[in-house]
């Protein structure tokens, strides 16, 4: 691209709303950078225009959605069941008990390897991540270093809108482990 192509920056005050209009046409997340470049300013710009338009929609239907990585615009979770109720997916679209213990191991390690995840789990886990993979929950992210290379997973931005969460930083922290009470032998 030329100088004369370069695109010129919107006003400052104007810089959600085209934050917001090119989230709205994305057809995928979109990474901070190509946002930044699309409205013609800096990666800083860009990050507090986001933020904003996310402060924004805390009393609308829409929330930012943020997975680190990548933005897109997502349905607000108390407006879930209307949007289910339009698009068709709903109650036959639930997760087993053992689907949902996978995705909770993604979520709190990703990226992490199916290797991992049979570890914590304690049983062979390759129908649960092809099904996790297949509903656009979680992803391959590249590969692990070491033997055989296994694919790492992490979760994806369907993941949170399914959950309600705008960031994988908004999951609850994980219960810490109870420790064992101490028992006095009888002597």
């Amino acid at each position: 691209m030329t100088e004369a192509d370069a695109i010129s920056a919107p006003p400052p005050g104007e810089l959600p709303w085209v934050m917001e209009a090119l989230l709205f046409v994305a057809e995928e997340p979109q990474p901070l950078t190509a946002l930044a470049r699309a409205a013609g300013v800096s990666d800083g710009a860009a990050r507090k225009a986001l933020n904003q338009l996310s402060a924004d929609y805390e009393a609308r239907g829409l929330r930012l959605l943020e997975d680190g990585q990548k933005y897109q615009l997502g349905a607000a979770p108390a407006y879930a069941r209307y949007v289910e109720n339009m698009l068709g997916t709903g109650p036959g679209q639930r997760l087993t008990r053992a689907a949902l213990e996978t995705l909770t191991i993604v979520a709190y390690k990703q990226p992490c390897t199916r290797g991992e995840i049979e570890a914590i789990r304690g049983v062979n886990s390759d129908r649960l991540v092809a099904i996790l993979e297949q509903r656009g929950l979680i992803e391959n992210t590249g590969t692990a270093e070491g033997p055989g290379r296994p694919k790492l997973y992490r979760t994806t931005m369907r993941f949170l809108e399914h959950f309600g969460i705008r960031s994988p930083r908004e999951l609850p922290p994980l219960p810490s482990a109870p420790e064992e009470p101490l028992v006095e032998a009888d002597i």
